[in-house]
């Protein structure tokens, strides 16, 4: 399914059914109609997201049904993200199947480093002229400014130590920061495993304080588009 499509329908979920209806068993009951079991695991994982063990974590998301073919961009957010590349090295955060990476090599072949990270790279594709690295966003093993841009699309939601992982991308980025996460509200059942959410495109400002002066941070569909840039 493309990302397009579940934006659609995320717009009557989220949008147009009120909360009352949202948090009612009647919901569950019709959610799992279509996701069975998995419906309940993830609110439980929500609501047990302070005292989760790495383990349950990672078995988590690997039990995590694949929405979205590829990549969960859509094609105008990966457009303003192939555009925003700077400089002659790349690091994308939470890179997945690598599909993200492949846009970005076929607009910039001169590019002489692309690396993907993610905690677990097991369904990367082989791509040539591309490096994987299996890491956690919020600890990663990398120097100050290693890269010109560092991307991070579809991952801060899933963080509970967003700040950290937020300072993490900032510390390794020499020139630029892209980020892009869902624009949402938070509901009790839902189809995500996520912690974080954000509304609004000021919501998410909140959680990049301090914004640098040079940024654009806008509504792209149902996700937001953050970039700043880390040179004076």
């Amino acid at each position: 399914m493309r990302r397009e499509t579940t934006n659609r329908i995320r717009f009557v979920i989220e949008d147009i059914l009120p909360p009352i209806l949202r948090d009612s068993r009647l919901f569950l009951w019709l959610a799992q109609l279509v996701w069975g079991k998995h419906i309940s695991d993830l609110a439980e994982f929500r609501a047990r997201a302070p005292f989760l063990t790495e383990e349950a974590y990672a078995d988590l998301y690997r039990k995590h049904p694949r929405v979205h073919a590829g990549t969960d961009n859509s094609e105008a957010c990966i457009e303003r993200i192939v555009e925003g590349v700077e400089g002659d090295s790349v690091c994308d955060i939470g890179c997945g199947t690598g599909a993200l990476l492949t846009r970005i090599r076929e607009r910039h072949p001169h590019l002489s480093r692309v690396t993907g990270v993610d905690f677990v790279i097991d369904d990367a594709a082989a791509l040539p002229g591309v490096e994987y690295v299996a890491a956690k966003i919020e600890d990663l093993p990398f120097a100050d400014a290693e890269f010109d841009t560092v991307i991070c699309t579809h991952v801060i939601e899933h963080v509970l130590e967003y700040q950290r992982a937020i300072a993490e991308l900032r510390r390794i980025a020499r020139k630029r920061v892209i980020i892009v996460v869902p624009r949402e509200r938070e509901a009790r059942y839902s189809f995500n495993p996520h912690f974080n959410f954000f509304p609004y495109t000021h919501s998410f400002l909140r959680a990049m304080h301090p914004v640098p002066p040079q940024y654009t941070c806008v509504d792209i569909g149902r996700d937001i588009f953050y970039m700043e840039n880390r040179e004076d």
